[in-house]
Parts: structure tokens; sequence; C-alpha cells
């Protein structure tokens, strides 16, 4: 296995054109994993800690642009203000050293539909920002980003560079079960963005499918049923039959962590208390205002 340490961003980029086959390194919370357990062993390895300019972040023309090696205890830190689902969503990320090292371009480029991130980065409405060598800069919405298990609309000649996402207008939630409450894999997982300024609603799902999830079934019920105009508490059937409808758009399967029928119900429920949650705050800000 080769190990390729490039002097900056447009040398790595050079050195992924002329070896598409090396896999991206940056805080290698899951490939050292693979490497140790020997699930996987790349032909070579590009090291991208090198390249600062992954590390920082910026307020752009009203978006939030992330590099790629910006650490998820950075997003707890920093970030949490304008962007809460992700910062919930790094909390709940392996251990303190795991947040330290892990970033959101690593879960980006691993694709684990049980990836902590991806929930909340489709309900956040992301788009990724690659590059090559050849080709330059292109912006992928993330709704497009997820082809199926672990494959990305990345070409082999491409990196991510950055993540870009809008500041919350309206309350976000992410929430995850687990066979314990911290370190662990998601059995499934949900995030929730309020979109106050269009009466809308997106959603994530993780770890129920061959890759991150919408709910668009349950995303398009709910622009019909919330009272955005004259706001008031939830019924119980509305909490009710979103449940039910982001359950119906998952696609789990049995495995070691849960079966596909559990993950169902576990998802009908984390979509019933976040959803309550980011209605509650949102009647508590229209009281405020």
């Amino acid at each position: 296995m080769d190990f390729l340490r490039p002097t900056s961003w447009a040398d790595a980029l050079d050195l992924k054109a002329t070896r598409p086959d090396a896999s991206p390194i940056q805080g290698g919370t899951d490939m050292m994993v693979e490497l140790n357990f020997d699930k996987g062993r790349p032909s070579a390895l590009l090291d991208l800690n090198p390249c600062r300019e992954l590390f920082e972040y910026k307020e752009i023309d009203g978006k939030i642009r992330i590099g790629s090696g910006v650490p998820y205890v950075r997003i707890i830190n920093r970030l949490a203000g304008p962007l809460p689902g992700l910062a919930q969503a790094s909390r709940t990320v392996g251990s303190p050293q795991i947040r330290n090292r892990g970033t959101v371009g690593g879960n980006l480029g691993g694709a684990s539909p049980a990836g902590d991130a991806h929930p909340a980065l489709l309900a956040g409405n992301a788009v990724v920002e690659v590059e090559s060598a050849a080709r330059g800069t292109r912006m992928i919405p993330i709704d497009d980003f997820y082809i199926w298990v672990r494959k990305t609309a990345l070409e082999p000649d491409e990196l991510i560079r950055a993540i870009w996402l809008p500041p919350a207008e309206g309350p976000q939630y992410f929430s995850k079960v687990g066979t314990r409450n911290a370190m662990v894999i998601a059995v499934c997982s949900f995030s929730i963005a309020l979109y106050p300024s269009t009466a809308t609603v997106r959603t994530g799902i993780g770890s129920s499918g061959p890759t991150p999830l919408r709910a668009e079934p349950a995303e398009e019920f709910l622009a019909t049923q919330l009272p955005w105009h004259d706001p008031a508490p939830l019924t119980e059937r509305v909490l009710r039959e979103f449940g039910a409808l982001v359950a119906a758009a998952a696609k789990p399967i049995d495995d070691v962590r849960g079966t596909a029928d559990y993950r169902k119900h576990a998802l009908s429920v984390l979509a019933r208390r976040t959803l309550g949650w980011a209605w509650t705050d949102y009647l508590v800000e229209r009281k405020a205002a």
C-alpha cells in the first residue's frame, strides 16, 4: 500500500488524478478501523492533512462553507447556532477522541448509510463542493450525492473540498437509536428542519436503507397540515401520521444491530418526537416575536 502525502490542495488533486485508486484520509476514524480489522486495504492512501485550507469554515453570501477537514468538535463548539441539526448529529459521533479527528467530509466520502451526519445534511439542504484537477469545481446537491451503499456521485479523480449549508431559518433536530447511549453505530437515525419562510419541512433518514434517505411523502404531508400562519399545538393525529409516513419511506434490512420492523417502529417514534420538539420551538419563537 502506497502512502501519498501532497504539499498543497493543488498537489492533492494532481495525485488523485494520477492515482484515482487512492483513498483520501484525514481523520482516519473509519479507514483505520477497516485496516485494523482487515476489512479493506486500498492500494494507496492520500493524506489530506497538509491541505490546511480544508480545516477552515466561513460564511459566504449567506451560507456556511465548511471545509471537508473541519472536525466534529469544531462544528459542535462553533456552529451550533447557525447549524443546530448538524451540531446535534456531531455530538452523537463516537467518543471525544473521535469527534476531535473525525470530519463531515469523511462521513460523506465513506457514504455509510449509518453515518450520523447524513440525515442532518439532507434535512439542512446541503451542497457538496468537489473538485478535480481536470475539470475544476463541481457543486452536487445533497439529494444527488448518494448513489448506493457506500457509492457517491464523486468521479474517480474528484475530492470533496467543502460542504455548503444555509443557516437554519427555523428549528432543527436530530435523534438516533443505538444499542447503547454512546460510542455506537446508529440502528436508525432521523433529522428534521423547518423552513418557515416557505412553509416547508425537510427530513433525513439514516441507517434504514441502502443510502441516507429523505421522507418526501412525510414532508409533503406536513406542508399541508402544519398551521404555519396561525400557530397552534399539533394534534396527535398529525404527529402519528407523520411518523407513519417516515417509517413507510424507510428501506431497512435485518442485520446484527436490529430488525427491519424495529427500525421502522423506531423511526416513527423519532419522527414524532423530533417534530414535536421542533414545532414547540417554533411556537415559542413566534410568541416571542
